[in-house]
């Protein structure tokens, strides 16, 4: 009988080996799965690339999961493995009898084939969790599930389920225990029918939809319900707390974001069973109700982050001392933070206070016996942080700390010494509080896991020092703002290898950049500008990345070409290396730097001529080369730069007209001027309806002020001075709406000035993104609290979410002239000052009275023209006005007396006019000097010695000065003619008579 037992399992073995081939997997699934990848799943290969037909183990497979006994397929999760709209073919599954759990999440899924719906998974007697989310699917998917009885766990969130006709077909999932169908936009249920039967279920996520109050009335029947999330939908007003009190094995109730009102609070308290509430961002106001919530013995998470709750804390939340998790950040709590309140809840393991209006003195000595605290959180607050006087040595170990922006008024200046009890740390934001001392380098020594350490805007002193060991996990680093000296460590790169941040700004470092930080292959953002280095960029600096996508060098006195011969920052977005010594010319390199959006390369000696290839640089958003040595046009391919916002070529050599076809659609600031640019303004800018500030001055533009400028709706600042500007000033000024600063001084304009621009508003005020653009690094770092935290409550309810931003402003800038002084105005400045500036033209007339109605202008300057007439009454209605001046002009009559009323005025001036009568010497007029008035000799009264008595005031007559008023230039032209007539005819007689001739030249002798 021996032989025939080695024949059977010989026998057995055969067929096993038949069975499997060596590939662990059954055959038939392994073929079935190839069949889904050609079918479905990207057959290119360019998803699911493991998945091949070669010889080997489907079980290894990415996205499959095999018992580890029969090796049967159990678990196919194929989420995002689809890159286009499909229908699903539910028998492809049929083969995978034992499959217990199917992922077809964001597969771009929007129904299926017909007749091979879900319902044919029915056969797959073991399917427990099928997950649909991120898909485009609508409520006629319901139908098609309702035979899935084993189904345990149905995940239909984020899909376009937009009603819910078909519920009640879920009345079959029998032994459903999670149902899952956030973010669709559903509004109501039509019946409870189908709810009714999921007597097992046992957590429910409707968050993210429109349901309103009604849907209360549902959830009663769900007895068995122990999780509930309700946040995002529009619960406005009071909820009946009768009907939730009925789910009596509640435990979680998620109500974020969902407008409901100050009577939950008082209500709450019948839920005795809640471990989990979260109230965030709710609207709710006033003080903190001390009833109901202080019962609920039982809450271990509280949230009511993001509220307006005002006033001092409850004293009875210490009487939850089950808490582990207690969020009340971003709201309008003041006065102390009780003591008495953080001992009593030492089972906290997670306490924000961030973003409130807590005062008064703070001790982290008062957390010392939280054994279980991980993290910490209270930052934006008010408080005196207070000196530890006797050391203490915490029992707790943290993993995050944010402090920042809290010690105000700080007793001690140093960093708080229990930090060197740590080795777990994690994140550490101690960032905006002035402390002192030299840099903690043991936070880098002693947490060997620290992935984010913020440290700006203090004042640490000594050097920069590095760990002895490499930290592998650190991604963030930001120690700018502060008074750090010496080098920057060579061995950087080597220590930090993994960094994606690396912020040094306005320190005092000096020495070499360190080529080492071109061997951190993740870095994707770096900033060591306004520091004082020697040479140049390292060229490992430029070569050794791959994901690099900010470079900021501003202010760092670097000196050679701007980059090396070689680069490969192919996925740099931001350049800032302005402010230094480059030299040479606008590197070729650079071409490659294809997703470049700002690059800022000026205040340097950059040479040559701007390079073609830049026209082609189709994400460039801000291009600023001022104040270099550029010479040569503009390059016609500029004009396919059409996502350019922000242009400044100004301060350089450049020539040439400015092409017709450079009006990108969406600029915001152009800024042309102190270059060499000829021509006449054809169509340049014409389209480009968002601008806001156009500088073109001091140039050699001529020809007229083209009209299409009046349709640029947008346009705040137009600086057309010191240029060769000739006919009048275009009356499609007046359209400009946002016009807040106008200058067209110094060029040959003539005519009048047009009584429209009384139209003008020159209203200022801060208009988002008007003058100043700000984009940060696109860099950030989320650190999840779910490691530290069981999840129970709301997904995103403890995520922990750095954000290192970089700031990189683009700040409009302008030189105006007012008060006999040039100024520069940059920033928010601008936003406060107004000013029209004519002066140095041919503009002749009478100024239009209606020009006092611009009771926000500060600054106007009409200087050296040619006009005529009285000074306008009118002009006492420029109550803003700061600095006046109508000097040489041939301006009469008198100095009216209504101006004493401009109690802003500090600069005026009306020097060398034709005016007459008494100078006002009450109030601002008391201050004006002698200069403000020479050059009119009929004028009287202080400053002048010259009395009024003797003088009767000449009030202007229109009449009159039409009869007996003569201009200088009509006197000077009628005496010259009268000389030259009179010498011509002197020497004909001379001429002539003989006699005459010689007794006029005995008289010379």
């Amino acid at each position: 009988m021996g032989w025939w037992l080695w024949f059977w399992v010989l026998l057995a073995f055969v067929v096993e080996f038949q069975v499997h081939k060596s590939n662990g997997c059954l055959e038939k699934e392994r073929v079935a799965l190839l069949e889904l990848k050609t079918s479905i799943f990207q057959p290119d290969g360019s998803s699911l690339s493991t998945w091949d037909d070669e010889e080997g183990d489907c079980c290894e497979w990415e996205g499959v999961k095999c018992n580890n006994t029969t090796k049967r397929v159990i678990q196919i999760s194929l989420s995002g493995a689809r890159q286009g709209d499909w229908n699903l073919n539910a028998s492809l599954f049929l083969p995978f009898e034992e499959l217990q759990s199917l992922n077809l999440s964001s597969c771009l899924l929007s129904g299926w084939v017909e007749n091979e719906g879900f319902e044919r998974l029915s056969r797959l007697r073991n399917l427990e969790v099928l997950d649909l989310s991120w898909n485009s699917l609508n409520d006629t998917v319901f139908s098609s599930l309702k035979m899935l009885s084993s189904l345990k766990s149905l995940n239909l969130s984020n899909n376009a389920i937009f009603e819910s006709t078909h519920i009640q077909e879920l009345a079959g999932l029998i032994n459903l225990e999670v149902l899952n169908l956030g973010n669709n936009e559903i509004g109501s249920f039509p019946t409870v029918a189908g709810l009714k039967s999921l007597k097992k279920l046992k957590v429910l996520d409707l968050r993210g939809n429109s349901f309103d109050t009604s849907i209360l009335q549902f959830l009663g029947a769900l007895s068995s319900l122990e999780i509930l999330y309700l946040s995002k939908n529009n619960l406005n007003g009071s909820i009946d707390i009768q009907v939730l009190d009925a789910l009596s094995n509640l435990q979680v109730l998620g109500l974020a974001s969902t407008s409901v009102n100050r009577s939950i609070l008082q209500n709450i308290g019948v839920m005795t069973s809640l471990k989990v509430l979260s109230l965030s961002n709710n609207g709710l106001n006033e003080t903190l109700s001390a009833e109901g919530l202080c019962t609920l013995k039982n809450l271990e998470e509280l949230d009511l982050s993001m509220n307006g709750f005002e006033g001092n804390l409850p004293s009875c939340l210490e009487n939850l001392t089950s808490l582990r998790v207690l969020d009340l950040s971003s709201n309008q709590f003041g006065g102390n933070i009780s003591s008495s309140l953080i001992t009593s809840l030492r089972s906290l393991e997670y306490l924000s206070l961030s973003d409130n209006r807590f005062q008064g003195p703070f001790s982290f000595s008062s957390l010392a016996n939280h054994s279980k605290l991980e993290a910490f959180a209270n930052s934006n607050n008010e408080l005196v942080l207070e000196t530890d006087y006797s050391p203490w040595v915490p029992t707790f170990q943290l993993k995050i700390l944010l402090f920042s922006n809290s010690t105000i008024k700080r007793l001690s200046g140093s960093i708080p010494k229990f930090l060197q009890y740590q080795y777990d740390l994690r994140v550490v934001d101690l960032s905006h509080n002035n402390f002192e001392g030299e840099f903690p380098n043991w936070l880098l020594e002693n947490n060997t896991r620290l992935e984010i350490l913020n440290l700006k805007n203090n004042s640490l002193t000594g050097q920069f020092l590095l760990p002895s060991h490499p930290n592998r996990d650190t991604s963030i680093l930001d120690i700018s703002r502060n008074h750090i000296s010496g080098e920057i460590p060579t061995n950087i790169g080597t220590i930090l290898p993994n960094l994606l941040v690396l912020n040094m700004s306005s320190n005092s470092l000096r020495g070499r950049i360190p080529s080492s930080l071109g061997d951190m292959k993740r870095l994707q953002a770096l900033d060591l500008s306004n520091n004082r280095f020697l040479g140049g960029i390292p060229e490992n600096l430029a070569t050794g990345y791959t994901s690099l996508e900010l470079i900021k060098l501003s202010n760092c006195n670097l000196k050679g070409q701007i980059l090396p011969s070689f680069s490969n920052l192919t996925r740099l977005h931001y350049l800032y290396l302005d402010g230094n010594q480059f030299t040479g010319e606008i590197p070729d390199i650079l071409s490659n730097s294809s997703e470049l959006k700002r690059l800022d390369i000026s205040h340097n000696n950059i040479s040559g001529k701007l390079p073609w290839w830049m026209g082609n640089m189709s994400s460039l958003e801000a291009l600023k080369i001022t104040n270099n040595h550029l010479e040569g046009p503009i390059p016609v391919e500029f004009c396919s730069l059409n996502d350019l916002r922000i242009i400044d070529l100004s301060e350089n050599n450049l020539s040439g007209s400015i092409p017709d076809c450079f009006s990108p659609p969406f600029l915001f600031h152009a800024r042309f001027q102190k270059n060499g640019f000829t021509g006449p303004m054809t169509t340049a800018f014409s389209k480009s309806s968002y601008l806001v500030t156009l500088n073109i001055a001091k140039n050699y533009l001529t020809g007229r002020i083209p009209d299409w400028i009046g349709k640029l709706q947008s346009l705040s600042i137009l600086l057309l001075d010191e240029n060769n500007f000739q006919g009048k000033i275009p009356t499609q000024l007046c359209q400009l709406s946002k016009i807040t600063i106008l200058d067209l001084s110094h060029n040959n304009l003539s005519g009048t000035i047009p009584s429209c621009l009384s139209n003008l508003t020159f209203k200022v005020g801060f208009r988002s993104g008007k003058y100043r653009l700000q984009q940060g690094s696109p860099i950030y770092s989320s650190y999840s609290f779910q490691s530290l935290v069981k999840e129970s409550g709301d997904l995103d309810l403890y995520q922990v979410n750095f954000y290192s931003y970089i700031a990189v402003y683009e700040v409009t800038e302008m030189e105006f002239t007012t008060k006999t002084r040039s100024y520069n105005y940059k920033g928010n400045s601008l936003y406060y000052m107004t000013g029209i500036d004519f002066s140095s033209n041919r503009l002749t007339g009478d100024i239009p009275p209606e020009i006092g109605n611009l009771g926000r202008l500060r600054a106007f300057n009409l200087s050296h023209n040619l006009l005529a007439g009285p000074i306008p009454t009118s002009f006492s209605n420029l109550e803003k006005i700061e600095s006046l001046d109508l000097s040489y002009n041939n301006l009469a009559g008198t100095i009216p007396s209504e101006l004493s009323n401009l109690n802003s005025l500090a600069v005026f001036s009306v020097a060398h006019n034709n005016l007459s009568g008494q100078i006002p010497d009450r109030k601002q007029f008391a201050t004006f000097e002698e200069s403000s008035y020479e050059g009119n000799p009929l004028l009287c009264g202080s400053p002048f010695e010259k009395s009024c008595s003797t003088l009767e005031p000449t009030p202007f007559n229109n009449e009159r000065e039409d009869k007996d008023f003569m201009d200088t230039d009509s006197f000077y032209l009628s005496f010259g003619i009268s000389y030259t007539t009179v010498l011509i005819g002197f020497i004909g007689i001379l001429y002539i008579n003989n006699s005459w001739r010689r007794l006029w030249f005995n008289l010379l002798d």
